[in-house]
């Protein structure tokens, strides 16, 4: 089976890591997706160790089950084509700011003229009816914009950014599921639509679910912040060989932690009974955890807390992760042979489904891999396509038409 999307044909003019992650998710769940470059072909290719030039790990993760097709989209052959393709698409995908598409002549009312049930969306920086709209944005950018270097400081010091590109994969998520959810709408309506999906925005009522808190309110009737998640000592704890993740979170788990712990008469202080109280608290009941948490191994604290049915996991590193037993289990993690990268390690897809079950269907492409084989499948002759990589509107790495004279950028 090829996913609960297969059929649907996704123009991909996205690159970095927040469209691109948008992409993959509805890849992975059967769509066909385009992958439009430029020569210099998306930035991510060359993060970190690779094999071969533009094939590092991060793009090898963010572009399985796409295909790669490179046009100049300031050469009128490669701009014709991507219009015509337009034609014959369902969804059209972007992360260039809107001005950019308006000067490519690809605005949402150019290409709705050629294709009326287009899903046209576009995630970028911030929404269009304010002062930031025609900024640019990337994840750090985001963060900051939102706050969260300012959650981290009362953590860690510092204003500190989060250590994984969260906003870019959040807003990447939100992408995917407004593109699904406008091709359910179209199902229903017979026409498409235009989407914005801006980062700030989105991040922002991601972050501030959590951390607007008395700020909710007006007048305030509180500080902003959940003093739990900022708090310092929520982190990881120190065993006698390692570390533990712990939750006690709920009133049982508390009680039966306060037994396990030989201090049973603090079930019954007012001040930890209940989530209100534990929150008043929380500076306390933190340093407590971790004194207790010291006076035992990992492996001991996981039996015990497990029999009592309290939240606990041993802490990974990226690398043990790999040899989880749940992750071994569940498959999560497997190798397989890439055609020019030789043996990589690949994540799977975390959803179950009972029937359309998704499935890893392409590797990560080449640069223009499949620039021939897409044209041909969106109706180019053999000998329009010849030309069109004669003239330099498109560019394959099979093509002999590669030169420095006709080598434009998208």
């Amino acid at each position: 089976m090829a996913g609960p999307l297969e059929g649907v044909r996704i123009l991909d003019l996205t690159s970095n890591f927040m469209g691109p992650y948008a992409s993959l998710l509805l890849a992975d769940m059967g769509a066909d997706v385009c992958k439009i470059e430029s020569r210099e072909g998306d930035t991510t290719r060359n993060i970190g160790p690779s094999r071969h030039p533009g094939m590092g790990p991060i793009f090898l993760h963010l572009n399985r089950n796409k295909r790669s097709i490179v046009l100049d989209l300031k050469h009128p052959e490669g701009i014709g084509a991507l219009r015509h393709m337009v034609q014959q698409a369902d969804v059209l995908l972007y992360s260039m700011r809107p001005h950019t598409m308006t000067k490519l002549g690809i605005a949402y009312e150019h290409v709705r003229e050629l294709n009326p049930r287009i899903i046209y969306c576009g995630a970028f920086g911030f929404g269009q009816n304010g002062p930031y709209a025609t900024r640019p944005a990337y994840d750090d950018l985001i963060q900051a914009a939102v706050g969260m270097p300012v959650l981290q400081s009362r953590k860690s010091g510092p204003p500190d950014y989060v250590a994984t590109a969260v906003a870019d994969r959040v807003v990447g998520m939100a992408t995917s599921n407004a593109v699904a959810m406008a091709l359910y709408r179209r199902e229903k309506s017979g026409v498409g639509q235009q989407v914005f999906v801006p980062m700030l925005e989105t991040f922002a009522h991601f972050v501030l679910g959590d951390h607007l808190y008395g700020h909710t309110f007006v007048p305030p009737i509180g500080d902003w912040g959940y003093a739990r998640m900022m708090n310092p000592d929520r982190r990881p704890y120190r065993t006698l060989d390692g570390y533990i993740g712990v939750n006690v979170y709920a009133d049982h788990h508390w009680k039966r932690f306060f037994v396990l712990s030989g201090h049973a008469e603090m079930a019954d202080d007012p001040r930890f009974a209940t989530i209100a109280g534990r929150t008043e608290n929380i500076a306390y009941l933190y340093g407590f955890l971790a004194k207790v948490f010291e006076t035992r191994t990992s492996a001991q604290w996981v039996e015990l807390l497990g029999e009592a049915d309290i939240p606990v996991i041993e802490m990974n590193t990226p690398e043990t992760l790999i040899d989880d037993p749940h992750m071994k289990a569940v498959g999560f993690f497997a190798e397989e042979e890439h055609p020019s990268e030789g043996l990589i390690r690949t994540l799977g897809i975390a959803q179950q489904w009972s029937e359309s079950t998704p499935e890893l269907r392409y590797p990560a492409p080449r640069l223009g891999e499949q620039t021939a084989q897409l044209l041909a499948e969106y109706g180019y002759s053999a000998d329009q396509i010849a030309a069109m990589l004669r003239s330099g509107g498109a560019w394959t790495p099979d093509s002999a038409f590669d030169s420095r004279e006709n080598n434009h950028v998208a």
